[in-house]
């Protein structure tokens, strides 16, 4: 990967760390807030979408409106089970494993689907991200599998990462081979995800400004962040940046995450934790690595 998509994806990589903390003082408010800052975000970045209306080369066909279509779907349901993820669990912990089990599955995506021959390099990595999930998860201690609640986190993170895989396939696809602009990706399919909560959030009015009391701003700060964070790794792509690498190095985030999680929230944060996130990130240097 050439420096200019790499430093893409590593600004890319902080700002989604940021918008994340910011979600996460939010959980509470659950769909109600992943309404709120995907309408935000179709303001702050419509100017930027008339822009290509008016001057870029677009091009409109049915793979294109499926692309989009699957992939607003796919993105709702990972920004819903975030949200849940953060209001069952650590952010030190739901984060990490998120951002984790995404390369770990787009990596066995590829094996299977794009045939890529997996070498030594790619299977020790892959190991690594397990081995560090499980330290993360577990702290050392088996008995939290034993606990009310102790896999909640695990499972919302996990099932979270599953969905980052999935929208990491069928995003890379149509900003690389359907040639799809990634402001207009990501704004149509915020768009969409606007009208799928809608029905959701507005039978119910009074609930949903009850929810956002002292989160409107953050909603707007969600809005602005977490599009730019995406259009720049889709831009990286556009560049022609390989996927096997790029979903791998924009999960530096983890470890961002995981630091905000000590420092700014103030959460418990053991050897074990800090000891698996440098596994996982050590297992993601080694599948990016690998895939060239």
């Amino acid at each position: 990967m050439s420096l200019l998509p790499l430093t893409l994806v590593v600004l890319a990589a902080f700002i989604h760390a940021t918008w994340n903390l910011l979600a996460q003082r939010a959980a509470a408010a659950g769909p109600t807030f992943v309404f709120a800052y995907n309408f935000f975000a179709c303001i702050v970045y419509l100017p930027w979408m008339l822009w290509l209306l008016v001057y870029g080369e677009l091009t409109w066909s049915l793979p294109v409106a499926g692309c989009i279509l699957l992939s607003a779907i796919i993105h709702l349901a990972y920004s819903l089970c975030l949200q849940r993820g953060y209001q069952v669990a650590d952010f030190s912990v739901v984060y990490p494993i998120a951002r984790g089990t995404g390369p770990l599955l787009s990596s066995i995506g590829a094996f299977i689907l794009l045939r890529e021959m997996p070498t030594a390099q790619g299977i020790l990595g892959l190991l690594a991200v397990v081995t560090g999930i499980g330290f993360i998860c577990t702290q050392g201690d088996l008995s939290a599998f034993r606990r009310p609640r102790g896999l909640d986190g695990v499972r919302w993170g996990t099932a979270t990462g599953s969905l980052i895989a999935s929208y990491t396939v069928v995003d890379g696809y149509g900003v690389k081979l359907l040639g799809i602009h990634p402001v207009v990706l990501d704004w149509v399919s915020n768009l969409l995800r606007v009208f799928l909560l809608a029905p959701i959030v507005m039978s119910n009015r009074t609930r949903a400004r009850e929810k956002m009391k002292g989160h409107w701003l953050l909603a707007v700060s969600v809005g602005a962040l977490s599009p730019l964070s995406y259009i720049l790794v889709l831009s990286a792509i556009e560049m022609g940046a390989p996927l096997s690498l790029v979903a791998p190095a924009r999960e530096m985030s983890m470890m961002v995450g995981a630091i905000f999680g000590m420092v700014i929230l103030r959460e418990r944060v053991t050897a074990w934790r800090i000891v698996g996130c440098l596994i996982l990130i050590a297992g993601v240097v080694l599948l990016g690595s690998a895939s060239q």
